[in-house]
């Protein structure tokens, strides 16, 4: 990839993957053209995920993109280009998997490159994750990029996933304090041990605004796309926030637009509608 120019007609598209370009891990072949036509016509169009890289297979990524602010905006890269990069600080990472451990969670630490998993967890995941229809394949995607170690405590991260806990997973980000927040697991049936757990200082905004600042656009030409309660920064930094059908209500009062979700390729009509492609 090679960085963009910027112009001030162009503007920056951000997409939350889940839920918003993909569905259970398929994307419609309508939001693929979609998103090569924004970029025919010379807009940046970015991945904007919870996700980090290593977990984001070729089928998400074939569309091609100007880059991605992932792990939920602890990492950004425009073009061949890192603008963040954000882990955890040792003492933290050392008190987290405390935690974690204490509470009985089974969890992966995501860096931009790689994640990290006991192998003790890897054996667990398959009674935790669902395995009927398209989300077996985004299991498959997740498990087949999983990196096993067995000692979690060398490893560098920026955010954490769980599966499992026996406690609610705020109180295991309670016990760790207040540098770190969490958001439930979008997951169905999980249990509120399941979710994800990052530096409280950290969202997708954030990853944003570094990527707007290095094209020199305003707020004013971004525009985002999300469903999740972790895209409710993005949605509300954005100059024109567009939330999901059926997103959670929180998320639907900060949009400027709702669009159909990637079982009707709704953003192919908006990307239209907003004079995108």
């Amino acid at each position: 990839m090679t960085s963009p120019a910027a112009s001030s007609s162009h503007r920056a598209v951000f997409l939350d993957v889940d839920g918003t370009y993909a569905h259970h891990g398929v994307v419609p072949d309508a939001h693929v053209e979609a998103v090569r036509a924004a970029r025919r016509a010379g807009h940046v169009v970015l991945l904007c995920t919870g996700r980090p890289l290593s977990l984001l297979p070729d089928r998400i990524t074939a569309a091609g993109f100007d880059g991605y602010v992932a792990g939920a905006g602890a990492y950004a890269v425009l073009g061949d280009e890192v603008l963040l990069d954000t882990r955890f600080p040792a003492d933290l990472a050392a008190r987290t998997i405390a935690a974690l451990d204490a509470a009985g969670a089974l969890f992966l630490l995501e860096g931009p490159y790689a994640t990290h998993a006991r192998p003790a967890t890897l054996a667990a995941m398959a009674d935790h994750l669902p395995a009927r229809g398209d989300a077996a394949a985004g299991r498959q995607d997740i498990t087949a990029s999983i990196t096993a170690v067995e000692d979690v405590g060398a490893v560098a991260f920026g955010k954490v996933t769980t599966f499992h806990a026996d406690a609610p997973l705020a109180e295991v980000a309670a016990a760790i304090g207040p540098e770190v927040a969490v958001i439930p697991s979008s997951i169905p049936d999980l249990g509120p041990g399941a979710g994800e757990l990052f530096l409280s200082h950290v969202h997708k905004a954030v990853g944003i605004a570094v990527v707007a600042e290095r094209l020199g656009l305003a707020r004013e030409d971004v525009v985002a796309f999300g469903d999740g309660l972790n895209d409710l920064e993005m949605l509300a930094y954005a100059g024109v926030g567009v939330a999901i059908e059926g997103a959670d209500d929180a998320v639907l009062a900060v949009a400027d637009r709702v669009a159909r979700g990637p079982w009707e390729a709704g953003l192919a009509d908006a990307f239209v509608e907003l004079g995108l492609a």
